[in-house]
């Protein structure tokens, strides 16, 4: 079997350079992409409540874990619209239906936040709103 000249044999040489292309991959999403920039800033303003003390240990991984979801079917998505306008900038039926099913995936990602988080989160900031507005 023919290696691939653009591939490293193997050893802590390639998963350090795994690292730094994985690195370069979220800089890329950051700068490149806005949705991911959203993303990010709704779980940055939502990192908060992973603090909360009724929150058990498992609560907090099915939060964080839907936080980590977003993230990754976005960069999913990212990648699949990159490699579509890498191959065409005309519309085809095709590409905009790889495009719409990366979109999808995302909105998917989001409605499994949304839920997570409101069954876990909102009882438990519904305990706090009669103090402050009862």
């Amino acid at each position: 079997m023919r290696k691939h000249p653009f591939k490293h044999t193997g050893g802590i040489s390639r998963i350090f350079r795994a690292l730094l292309c994985s690195l370069q991959g979220l800089r890329a999403a950051f700068c490149h992409e806005s949705a991911f920039r959203q993303e990010l800033l709704l779980i940055l303003i939502t990192a908060p409540l992973l603090w909360l003390p009724q929150l058990t240990w498992g609560e907090r991984a099915l939060l964080l874990g839907a936080n980590i979801f977003i993230l990754l079917v976005e960069l999913l998505n990212s990648a699949i619209e990159a490699a579509v306008d890498l191959v065409t900038q005309q519309k085809h039926e095709l590409a905009g239906r790889a495009k719409d099913l990366g979109s999808a995936a995302v909105l998917m990602a989001l409605v499994i936040w949304a839920i997570t988080w409101g069954m876990i989160t909102l009882p438990l900031l519904y305990g706090f709103l009669p103090r402050f507005f009862g």
